[in-house]
């Protein structure tokens, strides 16, 4: 049961790079809530100062104590509106933005979706495959489980997307190509901003083509895997 007069939870998508990506009703949400958590406020404040907008921030994100959720959830019982948003693209994929709406719902208050920007949508906008279906598998372990990790995304008779970072990316192609060298991927790197990319072929040439291009494996990646 929903708290009358209590504040309410807006979960806003925000840009995943191209910072006019905003929605209007994003900023409309953002200039009207009383605080802003935010997985990094250097990050969110360059988004607000962008559009003018001067809000009270406090962070949270993954590595933040049950008492940052506590402190949130006493501004909602002040009758506060708090917006929460991530670095970039929407809480609550692969970030922590899951835990606080669940103990938000808990408590008994009210969660609003302000849909926005994903990576994962960006991709397979512009795959050029059928996505119908697909799973979606957030980032690869670091180290314990990468192997199994692998080994279930080459066994997917699906699409696979995931998200990897600069330091892991080739890497863990090269994983997927010892598992399984007939794998398909397309590799978007920094999409929307000025250094986009999308990469297309084997998991053979796409490697090679990294390979070739160091000065091109920068950014932030997100990965479909997928059968011939």
């Amino acid at each position: 049961m929903e708290k009358d007069n209590a504040g309410i939870l807006y979960v806003v998508g925000t840009p995943i790079g191209n910072l006019e990506d905003i929605t209007l009703r994003a900023i409309e949400t953002l200039k009207g809530a009383d605080l802003i958590a935010c997985e990094d406020t250097r990050v969110t404040k360059r988004l607000l100062d962008r559009y003018e907008i001067s809000k009270p921030l406090i962070s949270y994100h993954q590595h933040s104590k049950i008492a940052k959720v506590d402190t949130l959830i006493e501004k909602l019982k002040e009758g506060k509106n708090i917006a929460l948003v991530t670095d970039a693209g929407t809480p609550g994929v692969s970030d922590p933005g899951n835990v606080l709406v669940a103990e938000v719902l808990n408590a008994g208050f009210q969660v609003v979706p302000i849909p926005g920007v994903s990576a994962v949508a960006t991709i397979i906008s512009v795959s050029g495959i059928d996505m119908q279906k697909f799973t979606f598998w957030g980032f690869p372990p670091h180290k314990k489980g990468r192997q199994t990790y692998f080994g279930k995304v080459v066994g997917s008779e699906i699409p696979v997307v995931y998200y990897d970072s600069v330091h892991r990316v080739v890497k863990n192609l090269e994983l997927l190509q010892s598992l399984d060298e007939s794998k398909n991927v397309i590799v978007g790197r920094e999409l929307t901003k000025m250094f986009e990319e999308v990469v297309r072929g084997s998991v053979s040439e796409v490697i090679q083509y990294f390979k070739e291009n160091p000065g091109k494996v920068k950014g932030e990646f997100v990965v479909i895997s997928y059968n011939t």
